[in-house]
């Protein structure tokens, strides 16, 4: 039962953590659509290399919670 909790617990922080994620890539998104063209390009740049980091991040913060998931089913 406890292997079960923790489990439980383990998939709770990863949804405040995968939403944190979206979040801030939106953000990150967002401001790029906003301020492309009137940015330095230096820091176009890093957001876009931002952006992906985050949305890479995302993915596997997904792939970990289903994999959880899948091991919550399994007991």
């Amino acid at each position: 039962m406890a292997k079960i909790d923790g489990l439980k617990e383990e998939i709770g922080w990863l949804k405040i953590i995968f939403g944190t994620l979206i979040a801030i890539d939106a953000s990150l998104i967002g401001w790029l659509g906003e301020h492309y063209a009137s940015a330095s390009r230096t820091l176009v740049v890093i957001a876009i290399l931002a952006a992906a980091v985050v949305t890479s991040a995302v993915v596997g913060v997904n792939h970990l919670a289903y994999h959880r998931m899948q091991q919550l089913e399994g007991n």
